[in-house]
């Protein structure tokens, strides 16, 4: 085929749109991509004759399941849940399992068609995919919730392995739950397996593991700044969220001499004036992670802060920002506000918690912007390492595990540059990081033929 015959990206769009209605957030993530690698393909016959892109657009499998369990009034509860196997060309499918009542079949193809770029960045053996269910695990007691994961787990188990692909948590997914699936999983099968990361110490888990995403989202930020030769010291940070990601997110700041203003719940978000040092981080975590309590609370403890309720925190006046909480939660307008306000660097820890006018708007300031399936890759580049030590059965020391996490960041970093380098100073982070990713992927697959 001639490359004047080739499909347009508008034209590969409303193909995306077609064969995939009523899934917007998947779109999105597509069409984010797309912009950037249809222009990095526009003279290279060898992706576009193999379809690569559309192939990578297109799951290898997507799983749905019922998912039955008994509450503890004895009423029989039904939800759905799913697994979404995007791409396996460069290693076993990896990515988390989110519990919420948002995840749909969109939600979660969005993540699995991120994460196979996210995990291409890393430099790891890992291919993409994510899983989930619409079950709330707020207001559901320890019971439950155990009742429901080996439920969950009872199909999911066909579906997964060591070296066939290997989930981890996300939302409404921690310690907690993973023990539970990995409890059930080990039942079922009776192999004890490295089939799930994020898993306690005791029982194969990796240390920082739960500091990765949020530490890592922090050292990409710290590498872009340097490339400006800046640091965070003495910055001030607006961070969304208050969960894992979020709270890790806010210590190493302060341990690198920034100062974080803001974080957030679902209910609006809390602004501290004085700054949120570690003791107040801690607090955060006990409240988050023990007490289940709501970030409004904080301003009773901490008299000085204010609660905002059913707001978001990007009309507070910051030197860098880190959307930490979940998708779309930073639109165009706030992005503007964000940059009117003096904004110079975002640091993306949740996955595409930009929207596409948002990401714009940042592209067009010129402004240090990292995408998510860049700066948040720490979490499961760490996964990745947790499923090396399994297969080795041995486990590394936190100060050895911190130093792999710094050098894998920094790997990203450069993978970015490499791509993403626009001349007279200006990196764009997305066009490097989707490129990079791509390459890698699309690589693979040209090796393996059309299968």
């Amino acid at each position: 085929m001639a490359v004047t015959d080739h499909v347009d990206l508008n034209g590969f769009m409303e193909g995306v749109k077609k064969r995939n209605p009523h899934q917007p957030e998947f779109v999105q993530a597509v069409q984010e991509v797309a912009e950037d690698i249809f222009e990095f393909i526009e003279d290279k016959e060898e992706y576009h004759s193999a379809q690569i892109l559309r192939r990578i657009a297109e799951p290898d499998r997507v799983v749905s399941f019922r998912v039955c369990w008994e509450d503890d009034n004895g009423n029989i509860r039904v939800q759905r849940g799913w697994r979404v196997q995007n791409n396996n060309a460069i290693g076993p499918y990896k990515g988390g399992i989110r519990f919420h009542p948002s995840v749909t079949e969109s939600v979660l193809k969005f993540l699995a068609f991120e994460q196979t770029f996210k995990n291409a960045l890393t430099g790891l053996p890992m291919g993409g995919g994510k899983g989930g269910s619409n079950f709330n695990p707020k207001g559901k007691s320890v019971r439950e919730i155990m009742r429901f994961c080996q439920s969950f787990m009872t199909e999911l188990y066909r579906h997964i392995g060591a070296d066939v692909d290997v989930p981890a948590g996300d939302i409404g997914v921690g310690g907690r739950e993973i023990g539970y699936m990995f409890g059930q999983y080990k039942r079922i099968t009776n192999h004890f397996t490295g089939v799930l990361t994020g898993k306690g110490l005791e029982w194969g888990g990796s240390l920082i593991r739960t500091e990765a995403t949020g530490y890592g989202a922090v050292y990409f930020l710290e590498n872009m700044l340097a490339t400006k030769g800046d640091t965070l010291e003495g910055k001030t940070a607006v961070i969304s969220g208050s969960g894992n990601v979020a709270t890790h997110a806010a210590e190493k700041i302060v341990q690198l001499g920034g100062k974080v203003l803001t974080l957030s719940d679902s209910g609006g978000f809390i602004h501290d004036p004085d700054g949120i040092d570690q003791e107040k981080i801690d607090w955060v975590k006990t409240h988050k992670t023990h007490r289940r309590g709501r970030i409004e609370e904080y301003v009773d403890a901490f008299p000085g802060a204010t609660f905002h309720a059913g707001k978001t925190p990007w009309g507070v006046p910051c030197d860098v920002a880190l959307p930490c909480a979940t998708q779309n939660e930073l639109l165009g307008e706030d992005a503007k506000t964000l940059v009117a306000n003096g904004c110079r660097a975002v640091s993306e820890g949740a996955n595409m918690p930009t929207d596409l006018d948002g990401v714009h708007t940042f592209k067009h300031h010129k402004i240090l912007y990292a995408p998510g399936k860049a700066s948040n890759a720490g979490g499961v580049a760490v996964s990745g390492l947790e499923m090396s030590q399994n297969s080795a059965r041995r486990s590394w020391s936190e100060e050895e595990l911190q130093q792999m996490l710094k050098d894998i960041m920094a790997g990203i970093h450069q993978r970015c540059l490499t791509y993403g380098d626009q001349g007279g100073g200006y990196i764009d982070y997305v066009k490097g990081a989707n490129i990079a990713g791509f390459k890698k992927v699309a690589d693979a697959m040209l090796a393996f033929g059309v299968v």
